[in-house]
This record gives structure tokens, sequence and C-alpha cells, in this order.
């Protein structure tokens, strides 16, 4: 794809700049494979990977280190993470005013019924299991990209004062 494919597809979002998403994953293998399908895809993004609760919630409110961070427009979000969960992130995120609107993808390896209907009731935006094998995952993470960065209307945020 050359580059004004990918400068319009950017653009389709009237965001004017790259898709800016936070991985939330302490699965070095699932981090690379999920890196690789984004920057192998047709959306220009930005990436930024921490591997535990504490960090992305320190990363979302500009904290510490993430002072200058900038703000995700979509955020992947695996639940089993070391220290806080991805469940308690997801709590966090989605009762903070400020955080609230990010959209908020979890991409785990669990299939439980529970965390699926616990997720849910939290505010996901959208529940993935993992699929087994190198190929299958590169197709999950196309399939985000597709409708989450192609298809769906992200705000142009900035972070709140």
């Amino acid at each position: 794809m050359n580059g004004s494919a990918l400068r319009q597809s950017v653009l389709n979002h009237d965001l004017g700049r790259p898709v800016q998403i936070l991985l939330v994953e302490d699965s070095p293998a699932d981090v690379a494979m999920t890196i690789a399908a984004l920057q192998d895809g047709h959306i220009i993004n930005r990436i930024a990977v921490v591997g535990d609760g504490d960090e992305a919630m320190a990363f979302l409110r500009g904290e510490g280190e993430y002072a200058t961070a900038w703000r995700p427009d979509l955020v992947l979000l695996d639940l089993n993470l070391p220290g806080k969960d991805g469940r308690e992130v997801l709590a966090e995120v989605k009762e903070d005013p400020n955080l609230k609107g990010i959209p908020v993808i979890v991409l785990t390896t669990s299939a439980a019924e529970v965390d699926v209907f616990r997720s849910y009731q939290l505010h996901a935006n959208t529940y993935l299991t993992k699929p087994v094998g190198f190929e299958a995952f590169l197709a999950a993470v196309r399939g985000i990209e597709d409708f989450w960065l192609s298809l769906v209307r992200l705000p142009a945020s900035t972070r709140p004062a």
C-alpha cells in the first residue's frame, strides 16, 4: 500500500495524525505479534506498550514517568496482568470521567463466560479471546484494525487539562 492510501485511511477518522494505541499486555510474544499485525496493516498508528495495570493507569492519567504521554485513541487490554489486573483497569477507566470515552478492547486468553459478562458490565467496547496460533492471532488483530481503525470514527481527543 502506498503512502497516500495510508494517509487517506488516517484522514477518514478526521484525526489528521496516526491512530494512537495503548497496548496493555505482559506477554512479550503477544506484544510482538500484536505490533507486527498492526504495523503490517493499512492504518498509520502509534503504539505504546505497558506490561501491567498500574503502568496502564499511570499512562492514561499522565502520571509519573508518563507525565508527557499522549492520550490513546484506543486501548487493547489483556485481563490477566500482574499487579492490578485488566478487570480493575477497565473498571477504573470507565469510572473516570476523563478516560471513560476511550474505547477499550479486551484482548485476552480467557474464554470464560464470567470474564466476558463482567467485562461488558464494566463497559468494555469489545471482548476478543486471543486465538491459538500465529496466523489466527494476526487475523484477529487485523480484524480489530479493520473495524476500529477503518470503519469506526474515533474522537480527536486530547488529554484533558
